[in-house]
């Protein structure tokens, strides 16, 4: 789709797409491809694309670190890649996108959402996203981090929210609404990777990032049907 391998899932005749993007650990993680199934579920259509070509980052790999491997994999050429993903849905009928980004993932969505190619934002334990983006980001957001995150540690976290919590409101329907909608969330007890990257025999993850899950749910039911 757009040029990119990609696994899909539900309605290909549903007007509403989710586009997720992967971790450094690439588009066939299970975990992922589940979610991307019960995100579809909800009557989306729904894209996984290779935005890293077959090349996910491997930690085994001591001779390709993980900076060198970025250079490789730089979240600007993933939103490149990523617009005539979003080209080739409106093509076929669709008019509202979602995205959501996962680590790595997560920058590319987060500059989807300043350039308003998507009309809802998921940023899941977000890596590399600045104070900066969240200032420019268009589409309403939510953020969903981890309490034990060196990436997006929570001091960073509560200034993305201070940031959306201080954008100007208007007054839609006699209340008062912010431009922009945002939405931050600190899972306690969780580390960096919770929602994607998790052990399904242990029932206390599972029951973590199938909150996160539900949280993506309920923010694309909000902004997208």
């Amino acid at each position: 789709l757009g040029g990119l391998k990609s696994y899909v899932t539900g309605s290909p005749d549903s007007d509403t797409a989710v586009l997720l993007v992967s971790d450094i650990f690439g588009f066939e993680a299970p975990n992922l491809r589940k979610l991307a199934d019960k995100v579809a579920a909800q009557g989306y259509f729904v894209i996984v694309p290779d935005f890293l070509h077959g090349d996910p980052y491997a930690p085994e790999n001591t001779e390709r670190p993980i900076f060198v491997w970025l250079k490789d994999h730089g979240a600007d050429k993933g939103y490149e890649e990523a617009k005539p993903i979003i080209d080739a849905l409106k093509s076929k009928g669709v008019t509202r996108i979602g995205a959501a980004g996962f680590c790595w993932g997560a920058k590319v969505v987060v500059q989807l959402g300043i350039s308003e190619h998507i009309q809802a934002a998921v940023l899941l334990h977000p890596s590399f996203v600045t104070v900066e983006e969240i200032k420019a980001v268009k589409a309403p957001i939510a953020i969903l981090g981890a309490e034990i995150d060196q990436i997006s540690p929570p001091a960073l976290l509560k200034q993305f929210e201070e940031i959306l919590d201080a954008r100007p409101e208007v007054r839609l329907n006699l209340t008062l609404q912010s431009v922009v909608d945002g939405f931050v969330k600190i899972f306690p007890g969780v580390a960096h990777g919770w929602t994607v990257r998790y052990d399904t025999e242990d029932a206390a993850a599972v029951k973590s990032a199938e909150e996160a899950h539900q949280d993506l749910l309920g923010w694309f039911a909000k902004y997208l049907k």
